[in-house]
């Protein structure tokens, strides 16, 4: 879910207007790299419309039924047992709460974890949705500035000491440091372990958001910053929504036992049981035959393909006429343009050449940040279709007209 509106994918109806069934927005004509949307050819349709079957056959009426709050305990193993072999530390099963995906879990986090006028930091640039999200709740937001090696933790020491010094709660600090959304870096090893260290020493609870793990391209993903730090420091998000099919709603929380008791004795579980009850018993069917390791394999090989085209596109085209970085998994390519270039000013324009991104000031807080730089997400189309889009976007980012807007940062 990565763009600013929804509004595409209609149900036919007789002699009725048709509403929407799907997010995407599809706009003839435009090759739209705004969106971090699976290529609907990835979707593994046959083989988890067999494990609904499997699932009724297995549990009947308990399928249908109020879950367990903390999620089934099929899934719950199997969470288990597939972090053992992606991450640096496997939770054991009452550190493991089901969620309906991080952006459910970082709302009902927020619900459970802040007060009016607490503090949440947030890295600068950062996931725009999850700024909605947080916004949603009676929260300050604060950004920390990043760079090509992940999140600032000196920034970060700075600012808690200056919060704190001025009296405010510095309650949480939401982050993505593995594939980060929009940039596609992912932390530095030793930036993560002075974070882990941090937030112990200055008790800052840290929310990673973790939804890319799977979808390492150069080798094996970091460890998460939850496998680093002591129990209590670190809350991971995991998700399904990338490794499998985001319409599943269903992911994953991990955290100290404590905290997840806590969750599962909340009263949204206490009042509805587990949240995603049969799409996680969906995710465990289609894992015990180990297809969903066959489908993470296929999603790597497809997407480091798409990324490949992409840079080797932005190399052909705009070499010397603006910068990237190359992100080792993920969705998403960050580009900067020169000094004096506004990718915001330059969208109409991309988008009557056929082509379209989201304007790096998306995702910041803060109005003037960002103007130069642009997300261009590689994860929908085709790698022929991704390098026509960056022929089209090459003459409206390099020419003469990248210089009519504002004057940018």
């Amino acid at each position: 879910m990565d763009r600013l509106s929804s509004d595409a994918g209609a149900l036919p109806t007789l002699g009725k207007p048709q509403l929407p069934i799907g997010q995407f927005e599809s706009r003839p004509g435009i090759i739209d790299l705004g969106w971090g949307h699976p290529g609907p050819e990835l979707l593994p349709t046959a083989g988890l419309g067999q494990a609904a079957i499997r699932v009724f056959d297995r549990y009947g009426p308990d399928a249908l039924n109020y879950g367990y709050a903390g999620g089934p305990g099929p899934l719950i193993a199997w969470v288990c047992q597939r972090l053992s072999e992606v991450d640096a530390l496997p939770p054991t099963p009452d550190c493991v709460v089901a969620s309906a995906g991080n952006s459910q879990a970082l709302d009902n986090l927020a619900t459970l974890l802040t007060e009016p006028g607490d503090v949440v930091l947030v890295e600068a640039p950062t996931y725009h949705l999850a700024v909605r999200i947080l916004q949603d709740h009676p929260v300050d937001l604060v950004p920390i500035r990043t760079d090509h090696l992940g999140l600032r933790v000196d920034v970060l020491e700075q600012t808690v000491r200056r919060l704190r010094q001025q009296h405010r709660q510095v309650r949480l600090l939401y982050t993505i440091p593995t594939f980060h959304n929009p940039m596609g870096v992912s932390l530095a090893e030793e930036r993560r372990r002075e974070l882990v260290e941090f937030a112990e020493t200055e008790e800052v609870l840290i929310i990673e958001d973790d939804a890319y793990r799977e979808l390492s391209y150069d080798g094996a993903a970091p460890p998460s910053l939850w496998s680093l730090a002591s129990p209590g420091a670190v809350i991971r998000l995991g998700s399904f929504a990338k490794s499998l099919a985001p319409g599943l709603r269903a992911g994953f929380i991990t955290a100290d036992a404590a905290f997840a008791s806590r969750i599962r004795e909340s009263g949204l579980l206490d009042s509805g049981g587990g949240i995603s009850h049969f799409s996680s018993l969906m995710v465990a069917e289609f894992a015990a035959t180990g297809e969903y390791a066959r489908n993470v394999e296929t999603l790597r090989k497809t997407y480091t393909e798409r990324r490949d085209a992409l840079l080797s596109a932005l190399s052909q085209h705009l070499d010397g006429r603006a910068t990237w970085l190359h992100p080792a998994g993920g969705y998403f390519v960050w580009v900067t343009l020169p000094t004096g270039h506004d990718a915001s000013a330059l969208l109409p324009l991309a988008e009557t050449n056929g082509s379209s991104y989201l304007p790096g000031s998306t995702f910041y807080l803060e109005a003037g940040e960002g103007l130069r730089s642009l997300r261009l997400a590689f994860s929908r189309y085709r790698p022929d279709e991704l390098v026509e889009a960056v022929r089209r976007l090459s003459p409206i980012l390099s020419g003469p007209t990248a210089r009519r807007g504002p004057a940018a940062v």
